[in-house]
């Protein structure tokens, strides 16, 4: 009889596992980062391999740390990046080309030709607004653009999907190639009302249906584990999500009107609407957050592209960080950003511009300006662009929005908690636990094996660390948040279009 079990989230720079127990206390966690591949300006590649490797890594940690055996694991949940794809061989299991990753931008020009002629109606149909955001277009140019894949695509020899698909497809040896409902939107191919692969979009992009996984609702065992390819053991996978959604789980946030935002490598906020699917006129997204036993549930979507990859640009790139967590002391010990404002905007923006050529900026730049003023300035962005997405999900939804739910790495930040109540006006509240997607995942694999009747039922398991309330003026408010509706505008556009 099992005793735990194992929630996987498969994030752009890290992968993360914890190990739960039957009373949805977290054992142990575990994770592991994995390399950023730039190959031109504004692409960016991952290495699946290395990537399934990290899971394997990730998991043999968290058994280890609580002296538990693979084989005693009930089942395993899988959360994983979103719109992250890749083609590989059916037969040998080798990619045809790395993982292209959801801010790459090398489609942005084919994505805005399909938003100028066919955008109200891809939207309609998916949810999504037409960016080269979406998976389908990155297929597309693997498909069109590396050697002989287009014949190997004709000849069925190939299959495609996200990292969930990718990672299924590994660990039970190539016995399963399936997708979850939720997962499968990401793509922009898919009817969000209906669950099923659209034949017009697929026409239009040029992808064959036989190229893709079957759709399963979110609480569907995807598959068992191969014992040689997952730790000597045979498992079920037992529910998969993307990212977002399974913080959504994981944060206690399933109920219909919450909303919450998970701040990673970007920033994405959702807003659940139940049953209630809108096609947006605000600049969000619509989709599924997830599908239970054939009952689909929607969400309205906001994204920021960056949020805590600027931070790590500071410590990476210009190298005024030895570790991102001295950015809030650095934050903290100026009063403001002496007129600085930062737009993060090194793969567009999202949210509610979409503009794929806006570039990053900082603007205000006197020589006043010190290294702690631009790490305040970064932090403070990451807010402004939250209360964007804000703004527009108060206008799309038309009802009260009165607290925010922040979950992910970034939430150990005080200074930026605090700067976002204050820009928001409204409370920000934190999970005890900021790796809500992971135990996120883990307690959707509960739902699928019977040991929670709904995905309410975690709530009660959901502790509080605490809540930030607004302490800045309305007037002051406002004032800042024009100021850096005015960056964006000088950021926007930046580069030609071809």
């Amino acid at each position: 009889m099992g005793c735990c079990y194992l929630g996987i989230d498969q994030g752009t720079t890290l992968t993360t596992a914890v190990l739960v127990d039957k009373n949805w206390n977290i054992l142990a966690k575990s994770a592991k980062e994995h390399r950023q591949i730039f190959p031109n300006p504004g692409w960016v590649e991952h290495d699946p391999v290395e990537i399934y490797e990290s899971v394997l890594h990730v998991a043999a940690s968290v058994l280890e740390s609580a002296h538990v055996k693979a084989s005693d694991l009930i089942a395993m949940g899988l959360d994983h990046q979103g719109e992250t794809c890749l083609i590989w061989d059916k037969k040998t299991g080798k990619p045809v080309y790395n993982a292209i990753v959801w801010q790459d931008r090398r489609t942005a020009d084919y994505a805005e030709t399909l938003k100028i002629e066919y955008g109200e109606k891809i939207q309609n149909i998916t949810g999504m607004i037409p960016d080269s955001y979406h998976s389908a277009t990155k297929l597309k140019w693997i498909i069109d653009h590396v050697d002989g894949v287009k014949a190997r695509v004709e000849d069925g020899d190939l299959l495609a999907g996200t990292l969930n698909t990718w990672l299924i497809w590994k660990l039970t040896g190539g016995e399963s190639f399936v997708t979850d409902a939720c997962s499968g939107g990401r793509l922009m191919l898919m009817d969000t009302r209906m669950t099923r692969w659209d034949p017009w979009l697929l026409s239009l992009i040029d992808i064959p249906e036989t190229l893709l996984p079957p759709i399963l609702d979110c609480d569907s065992i995807f598959g068992y584990t191969c014992p040689e390819m997952f730790l000597n053991a045979r498992i079920p996978i037992a529910g998969c999500l993307t990212d977002s959604n399974a913080a959504t789980v994981g944060g206690g946030g399933t109920a219909v009107g919450t909303l919450t935002t998970s701040y990673g490598t970007g920033s994405f906020m959702s807003l659940t609407t139940g049953e209630n699917f809108i096609v947006s006129k605000q600049g969000l997204m619509s989709s599924c957050c997830w599908q239970l036993s054939g009952k689909r549930f929607y969400k309205l979507l906001g994204a920021s592209y960056v949020a805590g990859a600027a931070v790590q640009w500071l410590r990476d790139g210009l190298r005024i960080l030895d570790d991102v967590a001295e950015s809030e002391a650095m934050a903290n010990s100026v009063p403001d950003t002496n007129g600085v404002y930062f737009v993060p905007a090194f793969a567009g923006l999202a949210t509610p511009y979409w503009d794929q050529y806006a570039r990053g900026a900082f603007l205000g730049l006197t020589s006043g300006v010190t290294r702690e003023h631009i790490v305040r300035s970064v932090l403070e962005s990451i807010a402004f662009q939250t209360a964007d997405c804000l703004k527009a999900m108060r206008r799309e939804y038309g009802k009260k929005v009165n607290l925010m739910h922040a979950d992910g790495g970034m939430i150990d930040n005080k200074f930026l908690m605090q700067f976002l109540a204050d820009i928001l006006g409204i409370p920000v509240e934190l999970p005890a636990e900021k790796e809500t997607a992971a135990f996120g995942s883990a307690c959707m694999a509960g739902l699928t094996t019977g040991a929670l009747a709904q995905l309410s039922d975690v709530n009660p398991y959901v502790r509080l660390r605490g809540v930030y309330n607004p302490r800045m003026s309305a007037e002051e408010r406002e004032e800042r948040f024009a100021m850096w509706q005015r960056a964006v505008e000088r950021s926007r556009n930046w580069i030609q279009q071809k």
